[in-house]
């Protein structure tokens, strides 16, 4: 694993976040910090997503600023130029793997069966996304579809339907890196200026992290 990965794994948990407007950036960098959470993984799905990036590498360097949902060659570069550590993406997509290389933008690729596993090994990645968690089966079959490759230390980030309930499931596994999540800081949170809650819930995560790791 590259540098960043192991800084994330280190954290446990990914918040995954879709923000519609620049200026919610700083005070929802704030809320995590603040809750003891320095990790945000911030979405293209929205237009102010490079913008965003941009403003929170360069003012919150203390957190660490992934760029997720990176569909082409085109995201990839802009979440690299607006100084994201490294990328995510739902699926895998040879052309969006080839940009991530050619910007060095460390990327995990998403995965959701044996084959897209192969794929991604055949390229020499050793961390994947395991996307849509929730609905691909649960933490039971992350287990039986990485067993094959368990002996080339592939390490997985699982994300879609993932709650503070059951987070703990996922974590207990030895091949999840970390557990990506939307609950931490909601849409409706951050529209609503709700930061103190985000607080509240980036600290409930981190310590249940902690919690899961010194019972196994």
């Amino acid at each position: 694993m590259t540098r960043i990965f192991e800084r994330t794994a280190e954290i446990g948990i990914v918040p995954v976040i879709a923000i519609e407007h620049v200026k919610d950036a700083l005070p929802l960098a704030d809320a995590l910090l603040e809750g003891g959470l320095p990790l945000a993984e911030i979405t293209f799905r929205t237009p102010a997503a490079a913008e965003v990036i941009a403003i929170l590498t360069r003012q919150r360097p203390e957190l660490l600023v992934g760029a997720g949902t990176l569909l082409n060659a085109e995201s990839v570069k802009q979440a690299k130029e607006s100084g994201a550590a490294f990328g995510l993406a739902p699926g895998f997509d040879p052309l969006v793997l080839d940009a991530a290389t050619t910007y060095q933008l460390d990327f995990a690729p998403g995965i959701m069966t044996p084959s897209d596993l192969s794929l991604t090994v055949a390229q020499g990645l050793r961390v994947a996304k395991f996307f849509p968690a929730g609905i691909a089966g649960g933490p039971g079959a992350l287990a039986g579809i990485s067993a094959p490759f368990s002996h080339l230390g592939m390490r997985f980030i699982p994300t879609g339907g993932i709650t503070q309930h059951s987070m703990g499931e996922w974590l207990r596994l030895p091949q999840v890196l970390a557990v990506g999540g939307t609950w931490i800081a909601r849409n409706e949170d951050i529209r609503e200026g709700n930061f103190a809650q985000i607080t509240r819930l980036a600290r409930a995560a981190r310590q249940q992290v902690q919690q899961i790791r010194e019972q196994a």
